[in-house]
């Protein structure tokens, strides 16, 4: 099985940290860039990684500015809108070699990378989503909404332990305390990532990037493949069913997934996710 390496690249003015699967044999045209939900980081996608690499596809997995071990910038450096996570979305991309690639996406702040895909789908070889925000008819969570409250938002994003309801809630499943302790050591590690956090939801700009979304899914030709966990708690799978009516979109429903499938049923996914990536353009 392939490993993940771990890796940084400076990118503008911030240096992002992302971990890489790659191949070990000439990786196939288009790299495949896994981007990470709220209030994950890109070891979100540790079984998803060496299994694409495997077969052939050169991985990466960024922490978005803000997450994880990339920069967390303060917000008079960086301010933490969809427009300025999409522009330095373009800057990594750019110091990370990457000229086309399939971009799969996750979560509320994953929706970010689905506004950079309807920006730029010249840079778009195929579009892959795990429960993510797609149109008006999300909402964010309370869960994630109380993160944005001044002063309630600085306590709750400082608390090490929201990591785990988080998560454990929003998949409905037990994880592992190893991995727990890995999505968890930012916290732990400096109150940056909890301000980082705080800022990302106060700047979202939710109802206005659902709205993007939806005007651009009218136009979007790209090859999209959708796997949704049916019993996601935040996120209606009657909304998706309507988008994946278009003829390039397709929808596998993972019936007993939550909001983060690819923590429990990366191995429902991944044979299904590789015949995707794999297969001709018409």
């Amino acid at each position: 099985m392939a490993g993940i390496a771990e890796q940084t690249v400076t990118a503008g003015k911030f240096t992002w940290f992302y971990r890489e699967s790659a191949p070990d044999r000439t990786p196939r045209e288009s790299p495949v860039v896994l981007l990470h939900g709220l209030p994950s980081h890109g070891f979100c996608w540790r079984y998803l990684m060496p299994t694409l690499a495997e077969a052939g596809f050169r991985a990466i997995a960024p922490d978005w500015l803000g997450s994880g071990r990339s920069d967390k910038p303060d917000r008079f450096d960086f301010r933490y809108t969809p427009d300025a996570f999409v522009a330095a979305l373009g800057d990594f991309l750019d110091a990370a070699g990457c000229d086309r690639v399939s971009i799969v996406v996750q979560g509320f702040l994953g929706s970010v990378g689905l506004q950079y895909a309807q920006r730029h789908p010249e840079r778009i070889e195929r579009l892959v989503v795990l429960n993510a925000p797609l149109s008006m008819a999300a909402r964010l969570p309370w869960t994630m909404r109380q993160w944005g409250i001044p002063f309630v938002g600085d306590m709750l994003t400082q608390d090490p332990l929201l990591v785990d309801r988080t998560l454990e809630g929003g998949s409905g499943f037990r994880i592992d305390d190893r991995d727990l302790a890995t999505y968890r050591a930012p916290f732990l590690e400096s109150s940056a990532v909890g301000r980082s956090l705080l800022m990302a939801v106060q700047n979202m700009q939710f109802a206005k990037a659902m709205t993007e979304l939806d005007i651009g899914w009218q136009s979007w030709t790209k090859p999209t493949a959708i796997f949704w966990g049916a019993r996601d708690p935040w996120l209606d799978v009657a909304a998706v069913e309507a988008i994946a009516a278009a003829d390039n979109i397709e929808l596998t429903k993972l019936p007993d997934a939550k909001h983060y499938p690819q923590e429990h049923w990366s191995e429902d996914i991944s044979g299904d996710l590789i015949d995707f990536l794999r297969r001709e353009v018409g």
